[in-house]
């Protein structure tokens, strides 16, 4: 609840500063629905807030000190005045007519959004916010944005969860926060972010991955597929643990073949990544044709392959294999290099986790060992996945070689 107190010229200077990036709102008690909103950069501004209709509105009545108490009060009461006779202030009419819908705003978002880094929203970032606002927001995506309250926030995230996606609804909530914060910032907004304080769900933590007996069947599956570009793009997610993104716009000009070594410029995490190709990954990219900028080339717009779902959910079925997703691939390569000796920082330098307490062990690590470390992996999997013997080198089996 909004903090209450009596406005004077000493109470509002002595008002605390919210921290960055967000805002603090607090009311008279002497003109109950006149508020101040003041930011982390210290500006202190008046407003009358008041519901019409479905919306609450927030008239900006100025800035303080340049307007003191006193007037704000005075200005507050005729608006409210103006309310009780049943017409709104022309302030109030201009708010409503210009005040964007969720869904107006969430395009303002996509376009304006900006990372840390100062890089724009991903591609396919912006596909899945907007297949998630299609799928689940349904008539909420139409409202305007003062209209939104936490109750609407907190019953999206209920029925998304009991639909069974835990993971979706607290996406929802997040992407909620995240374009009201970004109005907000942007002071294209002046009401309340309606996703604070939302509870999500407790995480939920995957384990799976390839198992010694499931290795066989995955490989033989991997074998038939038609398609070699898909085969070997998932057969390079499980050999270097990479994440899919970075699989998917994997470029020829990254790659030393000579070295053996694939770098990643910028990973999810925002930091580069040197990724070690052990032998049977040197063999797999041999066997591709360079045709282009891109390892794994396709047909839509970024000219590389953008979401395999489909090759994936045909090989899985056709190995026989439950609850396996793509990023298992990169848990799998993780779990056979714990199975083999490797210790947590190897593995988290291998797979370019980022923690503030393991960053520093990771800074000290050279890339030898991270490299011993995968290739023990990869021998392990390719044994108990029995196409390959101790010590030996192999072309991972395909049936379909034309590329």
């Amino acid at each position: 609840m909004s903090e209450r107190f009596l406005f004077t010229k000493t109470t509002l200077l002595a008002l605390a500063l919210p921290k960055q990036r967000q805002r603090l709102t607090v009311y008279d008690t002497k003109v109950p629905k006149l508020a101040v909103r003041a930011t982390a950069a210290g500006t202190k501004s008046f407003y009358v807030v008041k519901r019409v209709g479905a919306s609450m509105v927030w008239v900006k009545l100025g800035t303080f000190p340049d307007m003191t108490v006193e007037q704000a009060r005075g200005e507050a009461e005729k608006a409210l005045g103006e309310f009780a006779t049943g017409d709104n202030p022309a302030a109030v009419k201009r708010a409503l007519k210009v005040e964007p819908t969720f869904s107006a705003a969430l395009v303002d978002f996509l376009d304006g959004k900006r990372k840390r880094d100062g890089t724009p929203i991903a591609p396919a970032t912006k596909r899945d916010y907007s297949d998630l606002v299609r799928l689940h927001f349904g008539s909420l995506a139409n409202r305007k944005l003062s209209a939104i309250e936490r109750q609407d926030v907190r019953a999206l995230h209920t029925k998304i969860t009991k639909d069974g996606k835990p993971s979706q609804a607290d996406k929802a909530v997040a992407l909620v926060s995240a374009v009201f914060m970004f109005m907000l910032d942007t002071e294209r907004f002046s009401g309340a972010n309606p996703a604070e304080r939302v509870k999500k769900n407790p995480p939920v933590q995957r384990d799976r991955f390839i198992q010694a007996d499931e290795l066989p069947r995955f490989f033989e599956a991997l074998a038939e597929m038609s398609n070699p570009t898909m085969r070997d793009f998932f057969l390079m997610a499980l050999l270097t643990g990479a994440r899919r993104a970075n699989v998917c716009s994997m470029r020829w000009a990254d790659v030393d073949l000579n070295g053996r070594i694939w770098r990643i410029a910028k990973t999810k995490n925002g930091t580069p990544q040197n990724v070690p190709l052990s032998p049977e990954a040197i063999v797999v990219l041999e066997g591709r044709a360079r045709a282009g900028e891109w390892v794994f080339p396709g047909d839509g717009a970024t000219g590389h392959i953008v979401e395999p779902k489909k090759a994936w959910a045909a090989l899985v079925k056709s190995a026989g294999l439950e609850n396996l997703r793509i990023h298992d691939l990169r848990r799998t390569l993780g779990s056979w290099q714990a199975r083999t000796g490797a210790s947590l920082p190897i593995i988290g330098k291998s797979l370019n986790h980022k923690t503030h307490q393991a960053t520093r062990i990771y800074a000290r690590l050279e890339l030898d060992p991270v490299r011993q470390s995968v290739n023990t992996a990869t021998q392990a999997m390719l044994e108990a996945g029995g196409i390959k013997k101790t010590a030996e080198i192999v072309t991972l089996p395909t049936r379909n070689t034309n590329k």
